[in-house]
């Protein structure tokens, strides 16, 4: 099958289109990209430029209710972890929380600092 576009990035809502990048940042290694933000918009710089993730600031942001229809997530993020414990201690160590349903053994479910819902995945 010949491609039609090539995924370059998902962007988040959020209420602080900065902060949440140094979160996402702190989890990935990556750097915001000067080239590509302003006020409102903040986007990582993935190494070796492949897709990454930016951030939207909104007004009146609400974070998504998961589980739950009331505010569904829509999507969420997942990232690979050789250790489910260790990634933990350093993800709440930078403003993550764990959410309270937790459905599986392999994977853990947190919460943004502009809670929306992303999971670590035993790799």
């Amino acid at each position: 099958m010949t491609a039609i576009a090539t995924f370059s990035l998902v962007a988040l809502d959020c209420p602080d289109a900065d902060a949440l990048a140094r979160f996402y940042g702190a989890i990935t290694g990556w750097e915001p990209d000067p080239d590509h933000a302003d006020d409102d918009w903040v986007r990582l710089r993935a190494p070796g430029g492949g897709a990454t993730i930016a951030f939207q600031q909104v007004e009146n942001h609400r974070p998504p209710v998961w589980p739950g229809a009331e505010h569904p997530q829509q999507a969420h993020l997942d990232f690979d972890v050789p250790d489910l414990d260790a990634a933990e201690e350093q993800l709440l160590a930078i403003g993550a929380r764990k959410h309270a349903v937790q459905p599986g053994t392999s994977f853990r479910v947190y919460l943004d600092p502009a809670g929306h819902p992303f999971c670590l995945v035993l790799a």
